[in-house]
């Protein structure tokens, strides 16, 4: 077994005031195939963990959009593993444009993942669990239908199983595609699917309903334009259509291998994915299992509480059916937290809306349909007056009860626009050019 996992390096974790990473972490560098250096964070519970749970985000997602994921798993007492996939957060960019979403194959990706599961081997607590949002659940899911058997449960968020294409067909999309690609043009944006990182405003994001984690994340993405990822290329939208058309075409041959209990948690208004595919692709599992968040949007990780409460009680109910409820013995890790704080920004504050209506969280028929009810938040005062002081509006037609008014549009710091376009490479990543002829070392020491 390769061991390939971690660098003598630590990597940062950016943050800003009003975001940090939680204690009781470190940021590391990885070889990934070929070579290319790539980051994760290592998060250890205060006290035995119960096991390690590997979180794989979506596309263009960094690490540092991750922090409260890990503190909500950190309180569950287990270990965390985030890593950013190639092209995407301080991982090494495939092109020199830094803004392009590019990716040539399914096989770099799961090598990547395949190299970082094995370097933790010997260091992350069993059982193992896998968490993974949007195209990180696609690429954890061909993972273990390439036989991988390390992992005792698995809950994916809208798995980028089949794209929504509009007013265009699939097949006329992924001939477009495909054409493209053989034609020399795997490096170039996609047109239609134009996306600027830094002119996003949140009534134009449809991946969530809550203004303050989104806004949170936005000044987070300000202070540090490095993690920035926009237009997909071409190369990216013929992998992701590849990889989604891959594992739906299994009759069930494959799926019916899979071993590893798995629970898909999808949305009921997610932007992004289609429903009836992820659906249908989950009734094929072995130990399949499909729960519908009705309101959700795409980001369910990143959505308002009453969404997120469902979503971890799904998670809750896997992981106590699948995983001892005693702590097993785990390994040491390193508690100084390599960290950078980049700027020293003012953010307004979170506007956490009080959730206050009841949904149903819909399940395959041989399962019990549960109904989850949203408690409402207290009430919150004002420093400023000493009186409570609530506002009452509609937020994407959802009814809100807040401390706070309704959020505005995010302005743009002076002078982001032209930063956006100057990205410099800092000290500690490499450029494109650095890691094509780079090579794989022995470097699995334990920090």
């Amino acid at each position: 077994m390769t061991r390939i996992a971690s660098l003598s390096t630590a990597a940062p974790l950016m943050a800003i005031p009003e975001y940090r990473p939680p204690e009781g972490g470190v940021g590391e560098w990885f070889r990934g195939a070929g070579g290319l250096r790539l980051r994760l964070g290592f998060w250890h519970p205060k006290g035995p963990a119960r096991g390690t749970v590997f979180v794989s985000p979506g596309r263009a997602e960094p690490i540092e959009k991750y922090y409260e994921v890990v503190a909500d798993l950190l309180e569950r007492r287990f270990c965390v593993v985030v890593h950013d996939w190639r092209g995407q957060g301080l991982s090494a960019r495939l092109l020199p444009d830094r803004l392009k979403g590019h990716a040539r194959s399914e096989d770099e990706f799961l090598d990547d993942y395949q190299r970082l599961l094995d370097g933790f081997e010997d260091r992350a607590p069993k059982p193992w669990v896998m968490l993974g949002h949007s195209m990180g659940a696609a690429l954890n899911l061909a993972t273990l239908t390439r036989g991988e058997e390390r992992f005792s449960a698995a809950v994916f968020i809208n798995p980028m199983l089949r794209i929504k294409t509009g007013k265009h067909s699939l097949w006329s999309v992924m001939f477009q595609t495909d054409w493209k690609v053989k034609h020399g043009q795997a490096s170039e944006y996609v047109p239609e699917l134009f996306d600027d990182p830094f002119e996003h405003t949140f009534e134009d994001d449809a991946l969530t309903h809550d203004a303050a984690r989104y806004n949170l994340w936005r000044e987070q993405l300000f202070a540090c334009p490095h993690l920035a990822v926009g237009t997909p290329t071409w190369g990216w939208l013929l992998f992701a259509l590849r990889i989604g058309d891959t594992l739906l075409k299994d009759k069930g041959k494959v799926l019916k291998k899979v071993r590893t209990p798995v629970s898909v948690v999808i949305s009921s208004d997610d932007s992004l994915m289609m429903k009836q595919p992820t659906k249908a692709f989950v009734k094929k599992l072995a130990k399949g299992r499909c729960v519908e968040i009705a309101g959700a949007d795409h980001e369910i990780l990143m959505e308002m509480d009453e969404y997120r409460r469902v979503f971890w009680a799904e998670f809750d109910e896997q992981i106590s059916f699948n995983l001892p409820a005693e702590a097993l013995p785990s390994a040491p890790v390193e508690s100084s937290l390599a960290q950078v704080t980049v700027a020293e920004i003012e953010v307004s504050e979170p506007v956490v809306p009080a959730a206050t209506e009841v949904f149903d969280s819909h399940v395959p028929a041989e399962a019990v349909e549960t109904v989850v009810v949203a408690e409402p938040a207290e009430t919150e005062v004002r420093p400023a007056t000493g009186q409570p002081i609530f506002f009452s509006y509609e937020l994407n037609d959802i009814p809100v009860y807040a401390p706070q008014p309704p959020p505005e549009r995010l302005s743009v710091p002076e002078g982001l626009r032209a930063k956006r376009d100057e990205v410099e490479v800092a000290d500690w990543e490499e450029t494109p050019a650095e890691t094509a002829e780079g090579t794989s070392a022995d470097v699995s020491a334990k920090p």
